[in-house]
């Protein structure tokens, strides 16, 4: 009698021949090896002159809402008059002049035309020595026109309880130091601004959003003539 095993044991090998011999079908070439759009070219760097607004929070616009410091008001300013400038807000908050020194140098960095020096008033308010407070804005001084920079001093005060005395010899060292290095002087940063609860913070210290406006141009005043 015949048996039919070999047979059934052929048959998956030519199963398997056979399939080797068909067309595969064929399959998209990956992702990665069709073409693809070129890469957006790099934003132009931009040239404009610096403008660094160097100082602590009222600088920074310690309480206000992101895009309302005064520095920010500042760059409106100039973009509204044609003034071809990019303001870099190096304010930190909390920082005395001695603070300010120690960081000089990151400031020198960008190689700014301008600096807007603001510093003083956390040193008044702590009660520090005011021969300190003057020597470290003078070593600022010094340092940021050794690297080519104009300076424009803002001015503090301090509330009435810290006496007379103080207030007088705190408001003097700038004053002095504008007129030693032949200096723009903002007389006093928060000038209309200080003292009305509609444009000052609950701290009393900072001012709000509209009140950083208003020093923004407190500011451009005595910075105008060095644009």
């Amino acid at each position: 009698m015949l048996t039919v095993r070999p047979i059934l044991c052929f048959l998956p090998v030519c199963l398997v021949l056979a399939g080797c011999g068909r067309e595969q079908p064929k399959t998209a070439p990956p992702e990665s090896a069709q073409s693809s759009p070129a890469p957006a070219a790099a934003p132009a760097p931009d040239g404009r002159p610096v403008i660094v607004a160097f100082g602590d929070s009222l600088s920074a616009g310690h309480g206000a809402d992101p895009g309302k410091s005064y520095p920010d008001f500042l760059q409106q300013e100039l973009d509204r008059r044609g003034a071809r400038y990019r303001v870099v807000n190096a304010g930190v908050s909390g920082d005395t002049t001695t603070d300010g020194l120690e960081r000089v140098e990151t400031v020198t960095a960008l190689k700014p035309a301008i600096v807007i020096l603001e510093f003083g008033g956390n040193d008044g308010l702590r009660g520090l020595p005011v021969a300190t407070t003057r020597a470290n804005l003078d070593a600022m001084i010094v340092a940021l026109r050794k690297a080519g920079a104009k300076v424009v001093l803002a001015g503090m005060t301090l509330p009435p309880n810290y006496g007379p005395d103080y207030i007088r010899s705190f408001e003097a060292v700038y004053n002095d130091l504008a007129k030693q290095y032949g200096l723009a002087l903002i007389p006093f940063l928060l000038r209309g601004v200080g003292g009305n609860p509609a444009l000052m913070q609950r701290d009393g210290i900072h001012p709000t959003a509209d009140g950083n406006r208003i020093v923004a141009q407190n500011v451009i005043k005595s910075l105008e003539p060095l644009l």
